[in-house]
């Protein structure tokens, strides 16, 4: 015969509960930061870039007027 088997046997506990919530919430706040560094360091280069681009075209406009 089998052994009874309750389905509380099953059932995850209080603590275990809590522990998946809060490596799922710590799993999406890691994942919201290092998403946020990549949209911080895309404006970053992209700013980079149009001011260079802007000095070029500064250095094309001072050297084509002295011409």
């Amino acid at each position: 015969m089998l052994p009874y088997c309750s389905t509380r046997d099953n059932m995850p506990t209080a603590k275990q509960l809590a522990d998946i919530g809060y490596k799922t919430f710590s799993a999406s706040m890691m994942l919201l930061t290092v998403y946020g560094g990549y949209l911080c360091s895309a404006r970053v280069y992209h700013y980079f870039q149009q001011r260079s681009s802007q000095r070029e075209a500064a250095e094309e406009q001072k050297t084509s007027g002295v011409l």
